[in-house]
């Protein structure tokens, strides 16, 4: 490629950062939303929750059926559909347009990202491919850390038409980037769907499966409850948890960068430790609940670890079926919001049954699950990066 393949990463990295940025950013607006449309928390809610949905069922099949086209064209296909519909949700009138608006581009979410990790592990090369995709994931946590206190901010003191606005525009100047500066980016190695598919019958796809899955919902199931527990446990004021998520959300950015490094020059080592340090972590917010500075620390470094994990999950499914590469980052998101949904869920029950401030409890049992299968998948394939065969047709 004749374009500096910096310049394509940054692309690509805003273009996940405007679509995530579009995914979480609804977070921010759901009582704005609902006391537009005169519907319920929980009804404005399915916003949320079928978007979610829609990523899960979609993340296997929709970047296998577009595999075999031009990338370029995929990419400025999906931003120009999420750009139309963000536009679509700022004057719609009826609650019911808004949600159809909302919930079709969230099947064509894993189209961009996994083509945004296929591409940026590609122009870097095999060695570099972990530093490259921890860019793309710096975009992933950006649009989680930006999207939910602009879009608050926006419709708090402008509109919620101003708020969904900004991510229309988003999507849209990424689009044009993507237009004049993205080379055309035929998909030279043509694999069969067969052949993609083919991958499922490898016993490791289906324990890296499993594996990401598990750590994920480590995380997730957790911090979904956290502002809950910062607020009933630690009893924090509601500025200073919101400032706490937000330093949480930049620290998975320092996270993200780091792992990039990690994954790059000490990939097996780093797969291993982590989940001793997550496990250790959630010991210790076990027994300082109450002890709000240190629950406070304890956050921040949780942010990194968490961005962390991102890596690790992309990394781990990726090298697991290398000879897919779209199909296994599809492979990588529907696993990650399994894990999600599983583990709040889990995590659910422990709140139910001990209270809030057992809600760790769910985090621990899926970490030791994960570790477990790490451990195992270690001990059965290499983690050097080095041999991992990224497409190079990109």
């Amino acid at each position: 490629m004749q374009t500096n393949k910096h310049l394509l990463i940054f692309i690509l990295m805003t273009g996940v950062f405007g679509i995530l940025n579009t995914e979480m950013g609804f977070i921010g607006l759901l009582p704005y939303i609902a006391e537009r449309y005169d519907v319920t928390i929980v009804h404005a809610g399915l916003l949320i929750s079928l978007f979610a949905l829609g990523v899960a069922i979609a993340g296997p099949i929709m970047p296998l059926l577009f595999s075999r086209f031009n990338r370029k064209h995929v990419m400025l296909f999906v931003l120009g559909l999420f750009t139309v519909c963000n536009t679509i949700s700022v004057f719609a009138a009826d609650f019911n347009l808004l949600l159809a608006a909302r919930v079709l581009p969230a099947f064509f979410h894993p189209v961009y990202c996994s083509m945004a990790f296929t591409v940026a592990a590609a122009l870097a090369g095999a060695k570099d491919a972990p530093k490259a995709v921890a860019k793309i994931n710096i975009g992933v946590s950006a649009g989680m850390v930006v999207g939910v206190p602009i879009s608050n901010f926006l419709a708090a003191n402008i509109s919620l038409s101003a708020s969904m606005s900004f991510f229309a525009m988003t999507t849209f100047l990424v689009m044009l980037a993507t237009v004049f500066f993205v080379p055309s980016m035929p998909a030279e190695k043509r694999l069969s769907y067969g052949k993609q598919l083919a991958v499922l019958k490898k016993p490791v796809v289906w324990a890296s499966i499993f594996a990401v899955i598990f750590l994920n919902g480590s995380v997730f199931g957790v911090f979904n409850y956290w502002a809950a527990y910062l607020g009933s446990v630690s009893g924090l004021a509601p500025n200073l948890i919101s400032l706490l998520l937000f330093g949480y959300g930049l620290c998975n950015i320092f996270g993200s960068m780091a792992a990039g490094n990690l994954l790059s020059s000490r990939s097996e080592i780093t797969v291993k430790v982590f989940p001793f340090l997550l496990g250790a972590l959630y010991l210790l917010m076990l027994t300082s609940g109450s002890n709000w500075p240190m629950v406070a620390v304890l956050t921040l470094f949780w942010g990194i670890l968490a961005g962390i994990n991102g890596n690790i999950n992309q990394f781990w499914l990726s090298h697991a079926a290398p000879e897919a590469p779209d199909f296994a980052n599809g492979l990588f998101l529907t696993s990650a919001n399994l894990g999600t949904m599983a583990a709040t869920e889990v995590s659910g029950i422990f709140i139910d049954h001990f209270g809030i401030e057992y809600v760790i409890c769910g985090g621990l049992l899926f970490i030791v699950i994960a570790g477990i299968l790490f451990w195992s998948q270690c001990t059965r394939h290499s983690m050097n990066p080095a041999e991992l065969s990224v497409e190079q047709g990109a």
